[in-house]
């Protein structure tokens, strides 16, 4: 099949790696692959296995930018595209317009996030001949704002590439760990730096940990983009007010995460709200034991006691004393690593993502 992948992120985040791992992999499966990318996109550099002739650069400033709906609609007709498949609420208009204007294109949008949508989206769902849902809550969302006919929509869970993960490692990079920073519990957190990301609660639940484990360091992954750079500020003073200066360590953003999580002895997903969690995926792909707030998409990743531990949203005392039961038993934190990266290998494998989007398009085109 001729597919185009349109996405306008100017950032790289747990969507564009989703559309990153996709593209390749129905690019390595003998399809024809194409991307719309915003300029200076730094997905890019991720689609590893497309032609560079393959990846263009187009504006697609907002939902009402008609230029790049032409530009779009140029891509598919000069490129024979069958499959338009947008990643991004703001893409989904200017991918619905540059479809219609070529006969037999099929449209696929995929929703990653709870969040509810415009009002004007209706009419663009309605052009859609299907929309994935990365989980069932954000099915059950969509369901909820009757947007589009139930029968159009599919849930494909979301995948990780198990085998990056595949390795342990024992040390943190040496950029994160010094001399004076050694340390026999590590415990992370990974995500961009947002209120609802829960990283606050991390730190809350750090203070209360330190108490028990005075040699364990904490680790954040990730970055504040915002212009103002409020909540990273806000998260510094609260380390600063606990007096976790020594314990608490920014990474910033990181490149390959595989290295990172495969340090940890105990990966924390704090999520306020999640519509999946692909971070929970990736530490249970390394055989990390996972404590997770039991937010919409962790409910569905992780079997309580099982395969991880879940706890109440917010709950910092709950978080704490989960890690902490953990950190203090290795032959727990063996038996969940292995259980998660069992799950993961089982049910989230890319593979098996990638053989539920193709059998979607297959449908259309059939």
């Amino acid at each position: 099949m001729r597919i185009l992948q349109i996405n306008s992120a100017r950032t790289f985040a747990g969507g564009e790696r989703h559309l990153a791992d996709l593209a390749n992999s129905l690019q390595k499966r003998s399809h024809e692959v194409y991307a719309a990318l915003a300029p200076r996109s730094p997905l890019a550099d991720a689609l590893n296995e497309l032609p560079a002739e393959n990846i263009f650069r187009v504006r697609m400033r907002n939902a009402l930018d008609l230029g790049s709906a032409n530009h779009l609609a140029r891509i598919i007709r000069e490129n024979r595209i069958e499959i338009v498949h947008a990643h991004l609420a703001r893409d989904y208009t200017l991918a619905a317009i540059a479809a219609r204007k070529q006969k037999g294109v099929r449209l696929v949008f995929t929703r990653h996030l709870l969040r509810p949508l415009k009002k004007f989206h209706r009419v663009t769902f309605h052009f859609a001949d299907r929309v994935i849902a990365v989980s069932r809550s954000v099915a059950r969302s969509l369901e909820a704002q009757n947007l589009i006919a139930q029968n159009k929509i599919r849930v494909v869970l979301n995948g990780v590439d198990t085998e990056r993960f595949k390795l342990r490692e024992t040390l943190l990079d040496q950029h994160l760990l010094s001399s004076n920073l050694s340390a026999s519990h590590l415990v992370g957190i990974t995500g961009e730096l947002l209120e609802h990301k829960g990283q606050e609660d991390f730190v809350r639940a750090a203070r209360l940990i330190n108490k028990r484990f005075p040699d364990a360091q904490f680790f954040i992954a990730g970055e504040d983009r915002s212009k103002t750079k409020e909540y990273r500020i806000r998260l510094e003073s609260l380390i600063t007010e606990f007096n976790l200066k020594n314990r608490v360590h920014f990474t910033g953003w990181l490149e390959s995460i595989a290295p990172f999580l495969s340090s940890l002895d105990v990966f924390v997903s704090a999520s306020r709200t999640e519509p999946f969690g692909l971070a929970i995926i990736e530490a249970m792909a390394c055989g990390l034991p996972v404590v997770a707030t039991a937010s919409e998409g962790a409910r569905e990743i992780i079997e309580d006691g099982l395969s991880g531990k879940l706890v109440p949203v917010r709950d910092v005392e709950a978080m704490a004393k989960a890690i902490c039961s953990l950190l203090a038993d290795e032959t727990e934190q063996r038996r969940l690593g292995e259980n998660a990266r069992c799950a993961a290998r089982e049910r989230f494998d890319i593979k098996r993502m990638v053989d539920e989007t193709e059998a979607i398009y297959y449908e259309l085109v059939a």
